[in-house]
């Protein structure tokens, strides 16, 4: 009698199903290797590529969002003027006098700060030229220059061409000009008026208001050619 194969070990111990009559028994489906773990290993390896491929988009995406925008521009203007300088103050020296030229002073009551160096003491003095009405510019007496200091004391003067300032801060009603003040002891000053002092002296800018004891001191103006020149005090 042949030989009869023998059943593998997993089939050894397997109840048979029973045969029914009429009834067709379908065979047992074997496996084999191109089965179930071949099947989940790729679709292992499909998920691992979606997830690859996800990531990378989702990083390109990040980045894309992360990316700072370039600085704002700001827009300068072409052909901007340049702010115009004030003119330098004048040292009127004993080697260099000059102060202003003529014509600087156009209109009347025009004014141009100066520095006047004190001969005796070498100290430099706050000063004022002011055109005055009624004369050339071309002479000398069409101008007043003056020491901005009160003359025995350290308070600094101011030139007031504002009316309404004489009358609130001073008490001095009804200027028709300008005036000097100091603004320490509320005096007025009027540079259109003389003032006799000690000396048998006249001097411009009589006392109209306050307690000062003399007017500013003034300082010599010249004319010489095209420039004025501050020469020397009382």
């Amino acid at each position: 009698m042949p030989d009869q194969p023998q059943p593998s070990a997993s089939n050894r111990f397997k109840a048979e199903m029973p045969k029914i009559p009429g009834v067709r028994t379908t065979p047992e489906r074997q496996s084999g290797p191109g089965g179930g773990p071949w099947l989940i290993v790729g679709g292992l390896a499909a998920v691992l590529v979606a997830v690859f491929v996800g990531g990378r988009l989702l990083s390109k995406s990040r980045r894309a969002e992360t990316t700072p925008a370039p600085p704002a521009q700001i827009e300068v203007p072409a052909d901007t003027p340049a702010a115009i300088p004030d003119l330098p103050v004048p040292v009127a020296t004993e080697a260099n006098p000059v102060i202003a030229k003529v014509g600087e002073l156009a209109k009347v009551w025009d004014s141009r700060q100066f520095m006047f160096r004190n001969r005796a003491t070498n100290e430099n003095l706050p000063a004022l030229l002011i055109r005055l009405p009624g004369t050339s510019s071309g002479l000398s007496a069409g101008y007043w220059a003056l020491v901005m200091k009160e003359a025995y004391g350290s308070c600094q003067l101011e030139y007031l061409q504002d009316p309404a300032k004489l009358s609130n801060d001073y008490g001095y009603h009804g200027a028709k000009h300008p005036m000097l003040g100091n603004p320490c002891s509320r005096t007025a000053y009027d540079p259109l008026k003389y003032t006799s002092i000690p000396g048998n002296a006249l001097a411009r800018g009589a006392i109209v208001q306050g307690s000062d004891l003399r007017p500013p001191l003034g300082i010599e103006v010249k004319i010489q050619g095209k420039e004025i020149l501050a020469l020397r005090t009382e």
